[in-house]
């Protein structure tokens, strides 16, 4: 039997800590490894979760071949999550993030679906090699619990016998005065720490950042920036390319622009992700593949016509952004009573911008997106800024939520006022919920 497995994360090595394990040169060992792999794939956890099956099934078959070299976050990231040869790992934290989860759900499988199961795999933090080792053992008798035991009075001292017998050695001694008032101050001591103990573990209220953002930093989410396709020169001017252009169908294409709003966006988000010690991945929009985006949570920055994305899903129903050559507004499809059919900015002076901030259900069932389309660059880093403290979130978060305290799905307006060419003051001027 080996007395432990070197995994390997990056290009550094470890051992992984000892415990109960089966000895990998036993075939019977092997396949009965190689079976509790297969009941995990297939439970309740992993039967939606594609990409961590692929992981585990990697990772496991490294384990079982004893090929520790093949589990490194280079090879998990090329084999499992389709990245390039030589891509950078420390700028890419797939394999880190997926990890993470991995961790996490065969945590809560051992401890529901699999909490029979005699063998237990773990994947140690630092390493992406599985450790196999047997369930602690579990229903061992207690210690045993010493008793006094009282000799009979025949036994005692003669001492004690004698004071026993004398009846004038049978009185109750008399307390002492100050007994009661030490006695009061243990009872308020007791009482007053029952008190602490409740208001310590009373729950926390969740701030409204954290009900907006939490599924966001609880995985590794993807936010998809603006990258609008122009024709023409920083000399001659830029254009918005044709609608139905694809990218790469004329060399006179420029597709490496974005707003600079979009950028103090993303400048926000980041500081907040980091923050909550939360992994994101940014991508420009042209550059996202349906297959990594299908099953994350997004965040999309910029409106339709610069966020080619926006496109292809099914994004807001109740408001749309809408152009014309000197007009710009946002379309509310269904108004309340009192609303406008058209938030309608001005063009001269622009002093004011609109912007759309909507949470809605995200591409796969159990994924979310949220989504900050301004009517300008200026509107979208408004709502972003908006969306990133919780003194202006909060009425909008407490609009959103239903009747148990969830948070629904809504579309919302902002309005932003504008100076020196910056978003200044930003409200909140109506929420649709879903």
């Amino acid at each position: 039997m080996k007395d432990s497995i070197v995994a390997m994360a990056g290009d550094a090595t470890a051992p992984i800590p000892e415990g109960p394990q089966l000895d990998i040169s036993d075939s019977e060992g092997v396949d009965a490894r190689r079976a509790l792999v297969e009941r995990i794939a297939v439970s309740q956890r992993f039967r939606s979760s594609i990409r961590l099956r692929d992981f585990l099934f990697y990772v496991a078959d490294c384990a079982l071949r004893d090929a520790p070299e093949e589990a490194t976050e280079q090879q998990i990231g090329m084999r499992v999550f389709g990245r390039a040869a030589g891509y950078n790992s420390s700028e890419d934290s797939i394999v880190r993030t997926q990890a993470r989860l991995l961790r996490m759900k065969l945590t809560d499988y051992f401890s529901d679906e699999g909490a029979g199961e005699e063998l237990i795999l773990e994947i140690p933090k630092g390493h992406y090699l599985p450790a196999f080792h047997l369930r602690n053992e579990a229903g061992k008798a207690p210690h045993p619990v010493e008793v006094a035991v009282v000799e009979p009075a025949a036994a005692l001292p003669p001492a004690v016998t004698e004071a026993a017998s004398d009846p004038e050695r049978q009185r109750p001694a008399r307390l002492p005065k100050w007994l009661p008032l030490v006695l009061a101050l243990a009872a308020l001591l007791v009482l007053g720490g029952a008190g602490w103990w409740g208001w310590s573990h009373t729950p926390v209220k969740r701030s409204s950042l954290e009900r907006l953002w939490g599924p966001f930093f609880a995985e590794d989410s993807l936010v998809i920036y603006s990258n609008a396709l122009f024709t023409g020169d920083s000399r001659s001017g830029l254009r918005y390319a044709p609608p139905g252009t694809q990218a790469g169908s004329d060399a006179n294409l420029v597709d490496t622009y974005t707003g600079i709003g979009e950028t103090a966006a993303v400048y926000d988000i980041t500081r907040l992700f980091d923050a909550h010690h939360a992994d994101f991945t940014l991508k420009r929009s042209l550059l996202v593949t349906w297959d990594e985006a299908k099953l994350r949570n997004l965040v999309f920055i910029g409106s339709v016509a610069e966020n080619l994305s926006l496109r292809d899903i099914t994004s807001t129903t109740d408001f749309t952004l809408m152009r014309g050559d000197d007009f710009a507004g946002i379309a509310n499809h269904h108004p309340k009573p009192g609303e406008p059919a058209v938030y309608a900015r001005p063009e001269h002076p622009l002093d004011k911008d609109y912007a759309i901030l909507a949470l809605l259900p995200g591409v796969q069932p159990g994924k979310k997106m949220l989504v900050f389309s301004g009517l300008t660059t200026m509107g979208t880093q408004a709502a972003v800024e908006f969306a990133c403290h919780h003194e202006t979130l909060d009425e909008l978060v407490k609009a959103a939520s239903g009747a148990h305290g969830e948070l629904r799905p809504f579309e919302a307006v902002l309005e932003t006022s504008i100076g020196g060419g910056v978003p200044l003051q930003t409200r909140l001027v109506t929420v649709h919920v879903h």
